[in-house]
């Protein structure tokens, strides 16, 4: 049988469980593990395997997009919201940064390229060589759709598709990116560089060069790995700025 003062104990915890003091003192669960860094990874890497399951033949983009790489994107986005509602946040800080991050680089990206898209026009050609590094947009759109790569014109779904798909691209890597280094605040933003620069060489490897016709010479090299490699110099910058 309770003594009194068993009775008087008993009483005050059920008053501190009925107000809700102490529940402050209760730490969320953190997120950011190794295990589901690499599930982060994973879900972003599922943007660039979309293109890369179409070159080896494993999966089509137009079955890839809207049963792999969508639900992959949305998981993403979900799991970062669990993790805002119910964890430290830290882990929804990573994707929503990165995201953010790599959209910014993606358009960096874009800007140093136009003058070598728009050199003609310009006239500018006496110090820039024009290049069409545009072209494979509306090609990423006509692959999603399931159209042929080569068209004499390609349709405005398609143009809009394919660059919706090259800014996904950005903004996964910049959630990559984060998933491979932890902690931004302990790592320089060169990483961001060295892995830009390190995704673009390793895409020479792949059918990309051979399935949107380009030719892989010198000039071509140097401009696409400069360009990565302001990418990812501003995905760096970007992830290190938004992370303080």
């Amino acid at each position: 049988m309770l003594n009194e003062t068993d009775k008087v104990k008993d009483k005050v915890k059920d008053k501190v469980r009925a107000s809700g003091v102490g529940r402050e003192l209760v730490k969320p669960v953190g997120l950011w593990t190794a295990p589901l860094r690499c599930l982060v990874f994973l879900l972003a890497a599922s943007s660039i395997a979309c293109l890369l399951s179409d070159f080896y033949h494993l999966c089509p983009m137009r079955l890839f997009t809207p049963f792999i790489f969508l639900p992959s994107l949305l998981a993403l986005v979900a799991l970062a919201l669990f993790d805002r509602l119910s964890g430290d946040g830290h882990l929804s800080r990573a994707v929503f940064i990165g995201l953010g991050a790599g959209l910014l680089a993606a358009v960096a990206y874009d800007l140093f390229r136009l003058p070598f898209v728009f050199a003609k026009g310009l006239g500018i050609t006496a110090f820039v060589t024009p290049m069409n590094l545009f072209k494979v947009f509306p090609r990423f759109g006509a692959m999603i759709l399931g159209q042929p790569t080569e068209q004499p014109s390609y349709s405005l779904t398609a143009q809009l598709l394919g660059w919706a798909y090259h800014f996904s691209n950005g903004a996964t890597f910049g959630v990559m990116y984060i998933a491979m280094i932890g902690n931004p605040a302990r790592r320089h933003w060169s990483w961001a560089i060295l892995m830009a620069v390190t995704l673009e060489l390793g895409m020479l490897f792949t059918p990309y060069p051979q399935v949107f016709g380009i030719q892989v010479i010198g000039h071509f090299i140097a401009v696409t790995a400069a360009a990565h490699a302001i990418f990812g110099l501003a995905l760096g910058l970007a992830v290190r700025r938004l992370w303080v």
